[in-house]
């Protein structure tokens, strides 16, 4: 995933941090309460388990120290370890680390997985730094988290910011600090690592298939083709390009485009591959592509198309945004892109949310056959990892429409719903130590 514009970097952090802690808490009592969540259990879901602040040391290129701080929240891990991405952004702090803990408890249980919810990262904007610094920030960070982590108690991931050579640095830093015989034993302390140091084929393209994926699997619900059906993408990262490159085969028409520097927009449609292609030789910028014409970012939102993916950071579609969105289903690629006020106005208008905790569960899922993969010794070819994928994430998604359909709530609420009652049920059946 791209960092969001400079522009977007200062609208993100006018919206209080507190807010997107406001939002889960939002979502996770109106869920609640449609399923009568026992009153002990909810007490227990309403806050993190462990929270993690560390400050750290780095000596920089130039000779100099700086002092970085990191964090780690561990949600819950009432169905298995910790699970989740660890981010690189000037936004981090420990509510946004809160936030995002809760949202991975309720994907890895909506998933199905052995898994609990844990978020973390570094407040800090890697782009003003070099790599030889990001490195040893790093594997410093890593150091500072010690015992915190481990492949059967808190397993990191990619998330903003951070790729499959930050996950190589932390499982090799992780790796060294362990007596030599338990060393081959820790590799999968981390997911999302490179092919060529025990990650998974195809789990760089994990998460964008899942959001192509989900909104296949809502199209054919609805008797609907993708064939000529307009898309917009907010971050043409990871998630946002791989969710446009499966959509275009499928016969869908990208039309829209922003990312941290700029948005585009052409009607008659932008070839992913070739935008892609001249990201990579624009430093990572779509700004100036010659096949669309550059659009003014407030209005980027209100572009006419079919289907908007918002696959950058979270608080993206507010109050002020929703009214003037001409999409009339919101796939999200990102962790809470929308939030608890947009998402009525857009209800309202009958638009359709396929909520982030399954929409973009691809990823997690894609991890936990990466942790499996290396906890068993053994190695994946991509086409069996993209066909276990498929079914791993049609089944998430009938159970959400089917439960959404039958109890006639939304998506998201649905989800939650079942999510909860997961770990509900694990606790109801285990008890309360002691």
């Amino acid at each position: 995933m791209t960092a969001i514009t400079a522009e977007l970097k200062k609208k993100t952090k006018k919206v209080p941090v507190r807010g997107m802690m406001d939002n889960v808490m939002e979502q996770f009592n109106s869920a609640a309460n449609q399923i009568d969540l026992h009153p002990n259990i909810r007490k227990i879901l309403s806050i993190a388990n462990n929270e993690i602040i560390v400050n750290f040391p780095v000596k920089m290129d130039n000779g100099e120290v700086e002092i970085f701080t990191g964090y780690r929240v561990q949600h819950n891990n009432a169905l298995g370890p910790y699970k989740g991405g660890l981010r690189y952004h000037p936004t981090v702090d420990i509510d946004a680390a809160r936030a995002l803990a809760m949202w991975m408890t309720w994907k890895t249980s909506l998933a199905g997985l052995p898994y609990g919810g844990g978020k973390g990262g570094i407040k800090i904007d890697p782009s003003k730094y070099s790599k030889s610094e990001l490195e040893r920030i790093t594997r410093r960070f890593t150091f500072a988290l010690a015992d915190n982590i481990g492949p059967e108690h808190d397993i990191p991931a990619p998330d903003v910011n951070t790729n499959s050579q930050t996950m190589a640095w932390i499982a090799d830093t992780y790796m060294s600090t362990r007596p030599p015989a338990e060393r081959a034993a820790n590799q999968h302390v981390v997911t999302g690592k490179p092919d060529g140091s025990g990650g998974l084929e195809g789990r760089d393209r994990a998460t964008g298939y899942g959001v192509y994926l989900s909104i296949k699997f809502w199209a054919e619900k609805n008797n609907e083709s993708l064939k000529g059906k307009k898309f917009i993408v907010q971050g043409f990262g990871n998630v946002g390009y791989w969710s446009s490159h499966f959509l275009e085969k499928d016969g869908a028409i990208l039309v829209g485009v922003q990312d941290a520097f700029g948005s585009l927009y052409n009607q008659k449609g932008i070839t992913v591959e070739d935008l892609f292609k001249y990201s990579k030789i624009n430093n990572g910028s779509i700004v100036d592509y010659p096949k669309a014409k550059s659009v003014n970012k407030n209005k980027f939102f209100a572009l006419d198309c079919d289907i908007c993916i918002p696959a950058a950071l979270g608080n993206q579609i507010t109050k002020e945004i929703a009214p003037s969105i001409k999409a009339k289903l919101i796939a999200e690629g990102a962790n809470g892109p929308t939030n608890v006020e947009g998402e009525k106005i857009l209800l309202d208008r009958g638009i359709t949310i396929i909520p982030d905790i399954l929409c973009n569960s691809g990823g997690v899922v894609g991890s936990y056959f990466e942790w499996l993969q290396n906890r068993n010794g053994e190695l994946w070819q991509l086409d069996e990892v993209m066909m276990k994928l498929q079914k791993k994430l049609k089944e998430s998604f009938d159970k959400v429409y089917a439960y959404s359909e039958r109890e006639a709530i939304d998506m998201r609420t649905a989800a939650y719903c079942i999510a909860i009652q997961r770990i509900e049920k694990a606790y109801l059946q285990r008890g309360i130590f002691p």
